[in-house]
Order: structure tokens, then C-alpha cells, then sequence
């Protein structure tokens, strides 16, 4: 009878780890490279970025200030006791298209359900930057994510040459869990 639980539990987690990545409002498909756009141009990080100074003006000014930023337009995210996270998305150096990147999350803690959103690092710093596109970059408990909402960002400043936003799309998580994020890049 055990193995019967942890058998189902094992596949209850599989499929919600899958439902959301392949679910219609996610935006991409994570199995499909022939949707990759390497252009500046992307319809979708426009979208992203319209989407977040749109509730909060004050994020204006890290588009501004930051040398450089990476855009994840959906992060999709599910979990069961284990959870993961996977999202792609594009980076930039003072406004300028320099390549892709991919973000993974796996945390272990009391966790439930799923739910998509979107993420925007700032890194406000070249050495931040660098950081990042050589591969060393991942959050750590002193990193966290501000949700934005209007005025959200008016007392946020860098953590280690980094401010993390996001805005929730869609899906429901209850989540108490430890994990970090890391990252990979490519240039363009």
C-alpha cells in the first residue's frame, strides 16, 4: 500500500510539473526550440516589460539606471512536496539584445499546485552582469523577489548588484519550501 502512495504522489508531481508548461496560456513551448526569436524585436519581452511598468511606473528607472537586465515573460512553476521551475528568456545590456537565457528552480519543502508568472533580474552592475552570463549566478536566501505592484518598487534598491521583480499570471501555490534559481546564457 505504501509503494501505491508513493507511486501516485511520484506521478501526481510529474503531471504537475508538465500541466502548466504545456497549458495554452503559458505562452512557449519548453520542448519546441523552432519557437526560438533571437530579435530584439520579441513581441513577448515587449509585452513583458509594457506589462510591468504598467503597475509599477517607479520600475522605470532600473530600465534606466541598470546596465543590463534579463527578461523570463514565463516562468512555469508546480510542485508537490518537490517542485521545479523553468522559464526562458532574453538578456540585455543597456537596452541592447546580447543573448538567451534559461532559468530552472527544484526546491524541496511543504508545496502545492501550480502557477506561471513573469520575471525581470536587473543587475546593476557590469560585474553583476558578467556574473551572470558566465554561468555563476544563482539566488540565494539573501536574494529574494519583489511582486510588483503599484509603488512596489519605490524602496527597492540592489542586493548584491541585483533586484529581482516578478508579477503572477496565473495558477494557485501554496508553498513553504527552500530552493534557489539558476541560470544559463547564451550569446546571441
Amino acid at each position: 500500500m505504501k509503494k501505491y502512495i508513493v507511486v501516485l504522489r511520484m506521478l501526481l508531481s510529474v503531471c504537475l510539473l508538465i500541466a502548466p508548461l504545456s497549458a495554452t496560456n503559458a505562452g512557449w513551448n519548453p520542448f519546441d526550440d523552432k519557437t526560438k526569436d533571437n530579435s530584439t524585436n520579441d513581441k513577448g519581452i515587449n509585452k513583458t516589460i509594457t506589462s510591468f511598468k504598467k503597475k509599477d511606473a517607479d520600475l522605470k528607472r532600473f530600465f534606466a539606471d541598470a546596465y543590463g537586465y534579463a527578461v523570463f515573460p514565463t516562468v512555469a512553476k508546480a510542485g508537490m512536496g518537490i517542485g521545479g521551475a523553468y522559464g526562458k528568456g532574453k538578456v540585455y545590456r543597456r537596452g541592447s539584445y546580447i543573448g538567451d537565457t534559461s532559468l530552472t528552480q527544484l526546491t524541496i519543502g511543504f508545496q502545492l499546485g501550480g502557477q506561471t508568472y513573469s520575471e525581470i533580474i536587473f543587475f546593476g552592475t557590469k560585474a553583476a552582469l558578467n556574473e551572470f552570463m558566465r554561468g555563476e549566478f544563482e539566488f540565494n536566501a539573501q536574494i529574494s523577489a519583489v511582486a510588483v505592484t503599484a509603488g512596489a518598487s519605490a524602496d527597492v534598491d540592489y542586493n548584491h548588484g541585483v533586484a529581482v521583480f516578478t508579477v503572477a499570471k496565473g495558477g494557485l501555490m501554496y508553498e513553504a519550501s527552500v530552493g534557489g534559481q539558476k541560470f544559463t546564457f547564451s550569446k546571441k
